[in-house]
C-alpha cells in the first residue's frame, strides 16, 4: 500500500524558467508564498472519502520531520518570500504539544499568519493554547450536523460530541475567522447543505462546500456521490439571494457568496468542476519532509535527508518551483491524476 512518487531527476518532468534569486516565483509568474505544512500523517477518523477504513502504514517515528526541523526549513523559505503557514496532517493534534511548534514558528521574521485544519475532535482543551501559541485561523471538517450521520462518515462512534465541544472551545478562545468545510456527497449528506448554508445567517462563520477528489480509495464514493458546485448554489439560491463577495482573509481556491445581512459567508472549493491552479500560491510540505508543488500528481522534492547532511535548502526549493506543474489533472472517477495516492492524509489534504 505505499506510495510511490516520481523524485527529482526524472529526464521526462517539465522544468520552466523561474527567477534564481529573489521572491519564490514559479514557472507560469505564480508568487508562492504559502505553505501547508503536515506535522503527521496519522488521523483519528476514517472518513470515506478521506482515508481505508483499516487506516495506513503509518510513518515511522523517526521518518517524521521533527519540530526544529520544520522550523529549520520555514526559517529557510521565510527570506524567499514565504508568508503564510497552515498545519495539517492527518489531522495534526494528535502529535502531542503542538502549541511549542505554533510559538517557534510564529518567532520567524517574514511569517504573518498561521492557520490550522482540524477535524476538531481533539481541539476541546487545547484551543486557548494554540490560540495564546499564535495560531490566527482554524478550519474546521464537518460533514453533517447529525450527530449519527458524523459517526458514519467519519467511523468512528462519538466523534459528533468531541467535534461539537471543540467548536465551541475555538469560538470561546476567540478564534475568528472560524471555517467549516464540508465534503458534500450526494445521498450522504447533501441533503443538510441548505441547513448547513443557513449558519452563515446566524453566526460569523464560513461555510465551505467542497467538491469529493478522487484518490485511489474513495473512487466509488468520488463517482457515484459527487455533487458539483453549481448545484450547490443553485440549491443555496432557492432560500435567499445570495451576492459574490471577497471571503474571509485567507480565502486560497474558494469562491464566496453571502445572503444579505449575514454575518458569515458561503463558499464552494471546485477541483473538479473548474479548475483554480492558475491562482495557486502555494506547495505542501508533507510529514517525512518531502516539499510537494502539487497536491496531486506524482512528484516531490526529499528535503529530510539533505537537512539532516546540513545541505542548504533554497537550491531545493528553487528546483521544486521549476517543475511546480501549471495545473492538476485529476478525472472524475479516476484515480489516474492523483499521483498514486490512497489517501488525501499522506500529503496533508
Amino acid at each position: 500500500m505505499s506510495t510511490k512518487f516520481v523524485q527529482l531527476g526524472t529526464p521526462d518532468w517539465p522544468r520552466h524558467e523561474i527567477p534564481e534569486s529573489g521572491p519564490m516565483t514559479d514557472g507560469f509568474g505564480r508568487r508562492i508564498e504559502y505553505l501547508r505544512i503536515s506535522v503527521t500523517d496519522k488521523c483519528n477518523l476514517r472518513c470515506v472519502y478521506c482515508m481505508p477504513e483499516e487506516g495506513l502504514p503509518w510513518l515511522r517515528k523517526e521518518e517524521l520531520l521533527t519540530y526544529e526541523e520544520i522550523v529549520q526549513i520555514v526559517r529557510e523559505m521565510a527570506p524567499l518570500g514565504l508568508r503564510r503557514l497552515r498545519i495539517t496532517g492527518g489531522e495534526p493534534l494528535v502529535r502531542r504539544d503542538l502549541a511549542s511548534l505554533v510559538r517557534m514558528l510564529r518567532s520567524i521574521d517574514g511569517i504573518d499568519d498561521i492557520a490550522l485544519s482540524t477535524n476538531a475532535v481533539l481541539l476541546d482543551g487545547v484551543a486557548e493554547e494554540l490560540r495564546e501559541a499564535g495560531v490566527d485561523r482554524l478550519n474546521v471538517s464537518l460533514d453533517s450536523l447529525i450527530p449519527e450521520r458524523i459517526d458514519s462518515i467519519a467511523r468512528r462512534p462519538g466523534s459528533a460530541e468531541k467535534i461539537f465541544a471543540g467548536l465551541d472551545a475555538a469560538q470561546c478562545a476567540g478564534f475568528t475567522p472560524i471555517k467549516i468545510n464540508c465534503v458534500v456527497m450526494r445521498g450522504r449528506n447533501d441533503d443538510e447543505v441548505e441547513t448547513f448554508a443557513n449558519i452563515s445567517r446566524e453566526r460569523p462563520w464560513h461555510v465551505r462546500f467542497i467538491e469529493v477528489m478522487p484518490t485511489g480509495d474513495n473512487l466509488q464514493v468520488q463517482s457515484e456521490e459527487f455533487v458539483s458546485a453549481e448545484e450547490l448554489i443553485e440549491r443555496i439560491s432557492r432560500i435567499g439571494k445570495l451576492k459574490p463577495v471577497a471571503g474571509p482573509k485567507g480565502n486560497g481556491p474558494a469562491r464566496y457568496f453571502a445572503f444579505d445581512g449575514a454575518p458569515g459567508t458561503i463558499g464552494v472549493i471546485t477541483p473538479m468542476s473548474h479548475n483554480y491552479c492558475d491562482r495557486c500560491n502555494r506547495m505542501r510540505l508533507t510529514a517525512d519532509g518531502q516539499l510537494r508543488p502539487c497536491l496531486f500528481g506524482s512528484i516531490q522534492t526529499p528535503l529530510r535527508e539533505p537537512l539532516r547532511r546540513g545541505e542548504a535548502i533554497e537550491p531545493l526549493v528553487r528546483e521544486t518551483l521549476r517543475i511546480k506543474p501549471e495545473r492538476h489533472w485529476l478525472t472524475h472517477g479516476s484515480d489516474q491524476g492523483s499521483g498514486g495516492l490512497l489517501a488525501l492524509s499522506q500529503v496533508g489534504g
